[in-house]
C-alpha cells in the first residue's frame, strides 16, 4: 500500500516545462508508453461505495523495454490542498486472464487509454509529464508528487507555475468535465 501527495498542472507547455525541469538539474527517472485500463460496473459503481478507481497499468519501460503490468484500487483521500490517495497494487502475470475474472465479477464497463509519461526528479519531487492519446484527454499535463503541502509551493514556485493551472482532479474528473463541454 502506497499513500501519495499530488496534483496535475494543466494548461501549460509541458516541452517548455521539460526545458525549465532539465534546465534546473532535474533527473530523467523514466520514460514509459502506458495502456490504462479503467475497470468499473454500471450496476454497482466503485465510486459508490468508495471514492476510489480500479486500474490495470501496462508499462512499457522505453530504457529497457520491459514491461510491467499492475492492479491498482487508488482510494482518494479527501484533502483541499492535494490530492491525497491510498494505492493498493498487486503485479499480475496475465492482464486477460484478471479481465475476465472481473467481468465475472459483474465489472462490465472498460476504458482503455494510451498515454506516453516521461518522468523526473527535481528537489525531491517526482514530475511526470504526461500525453494521453486525445480520446482519452487532449490536453498534455504535468503531476507532481511531493511530501507535503509546503514541498508543492516549493517545487511550483521553482518551477514559475500559477496557482490557477494547479488541480487536484483526477483524470476521471478531467474527463467528465470535458464531456459536459
Amino acid at each position: 500500500m502506497e499513500k501519495e501527495l499530488e496534483v496535475k498542472v494543466l494548461g501549460i507547455d509541458i516541452d517548455e516545462m521539460e526545458e525549465k525541469i532539465v534546465n534546473l538539474k532535474g533527473e530523467l527517472i523514466a520514460n514509459e508508453l502506458q495502456v490504462n485500463t479503467l475497470i468499473d460496473s454500471t450496476k454497482n459503481p466503485i465510486k459508490d461505495s468508495v471514492d476510489a478507481y480500479l486500474r490495470i497499468r501496462e508499462t512499457e519501460d522505453l530504457f529497457n523495454g520491459k514491461v510491467n503490468v499492475v492492479l491498482t484500487l487508488k482510494k482518494n483521500i479527501k484533502n483541499k490542498d492535494l490530492r491525497e490517495n491510498i494505492e493498493l497494487n498487486s503485479a499480475i502475470e496475465d492482464k486477460e486472464i484478471v479481465l475476465e475474472i472481473l467481468k465475472n465479477l459483474g465489472f462490465d464497463k472498460i476504458e482503455v487509454g494510451y498515454k506516453e509519461r516521461r518522468s523526473y526528479k527535481l528537489n525531491g519531487a517526482r514530475i511526470d509529464l504526461d500525453n494521453w492519446d486525445k480520446q482519452t484527454y487532449p490536453f498534455p499535463y504535468m503531476e507532481i508528487e511531493v511530501r507535503d503541502f509546503k514541498h508543492l509551493n516549493e517545487i511550483t514556485s521553482l518551477l514559475e507555475i500559477p496557482q490557477e493551472n494547479i488541480s487536484n482532479k483526477s483524470i476521471v474528473e478531467l474527463q467528465e468535465e470535458l464531456k459536459l463541454l
